[in-house]
């Protein structure tokens, strides 16, 4: 009886270790679309690049655009190692074009990424004026926000305006979306608490990146606590949620330092703060 469960323990083993993992036969990754020039004149091409990645090979990626409510027209993109860069034509003056990247990888699963616009001949808009003001995560998900801030003189459209939370994308500017000059923008409610919110959580007491892009996709202005050690939120901090000053702030408004105020959802920060802890 020992030498026939001896056999059989043997014979599992044997076959375990002849068994293969399952390759990964998940979505590519598309990420960092972006596209120039930012302003688009009728003589214009338009060059789209994005960063994608997968685990067993891209077989192919393609740019998706439309003009108006035309249908979608495809070009190829190129690859330089995982970054891809596809041409959009240039278009008529006053034509909106909207598109978005397309990849497919080995595995035959298509991904898309998000969908971004821009409009042949319409006036620059000064983004870097758009900042990050101030990020509250006290309270319940539904109370959490991310409030920006208009530096300059003229009305900014967030439509396409992009926040990425430890790297992943978690709120974009809607049509019909704008932030007064010297005005205020607040994205309230966390995980989706809220229909406008951020899809991710915010906790006080881990390490955390906040990243503001402009709908071509430029990177605008950053707000980070900690470090990304194994991967951003695996680190913790102090919590700063429990105290009196529970907002990230710009002290002065629109302009300062980032430091620890008392929060002033949609209003001018304080001039002053107090220091960051660890």
């Amino acid at each position: 009886m020992k030498k026939l469960l001896l056999f059989a323990t043997i014979l599992t083993l044997g076959f375990s270790a002849c068994v293969e993992d399952k390759p990964y036969e998940g979505p590519a990754s598309i990420s960092d679309v972006a596209y120039t020039p930012t302003t688009v004149t009728s003589n214009d091409d338009v060059t789209v690049t994005a960063k994608i990645t997968d685990l067993n090979g891209v077989a192919s990626a393609k740019v998706q655009y439309k003009i108006g409510d035309c249908n979608y027209t495809s070009v190829n993109m190129t690859a330089d190692k995982n970054i891809y860069t596809g041409i959009i034509p240039q278009q008529a003056n006053e034509a909106e074009v909207t598109f978005y990247v397309e990849a497919v990888n080995k595995a035959g699963i298509t991904t898309k990424s998000q969908e971004k616009k821009y409009t042949v001949g319409a006036a620059a808009i000064d983004y870097t004026k758009l900042v990050l003001n101030e990020l509250n995560s006290s309270g319940s998900d539904a109370e959490k926000y991310i409030e920006l801030y208009n530096n300059s003189d003229v009305e900014i459209d967030l439509e396409g305006v992009t926040i990425n939370k430890d790297e992943e994308l978690t709120w974009t500017g809607k049509s019909g979306q704008k932030i007064a000059p010297q005005g205020y923008f607040v994205i309230l409610g966390a995980k989706g608490s809220t229909p406008d919110g951020f899809n991710s959580g915010f906790s006080g007491k881990k390490s955390v990146l906040v990243e503001l892009f402009a709908p071509d996709g430029s990177l605008l202005d950053t707000f980070k606590r900690g470090e990304k050690g194994t991967g951003w939120g695996n680190q913790t901090l102090t919590d700063v949620t429990k105290t009196s000053t529970p907002s990230f702030s710009r002290c002065p408004n629109g302009t300062g330092a980032w430091k620890l105020a008392e929060g002033t959802q949609g209003s001018k920060n304080p001039d002053t703060g107090v220091d960051m802890p660890d």
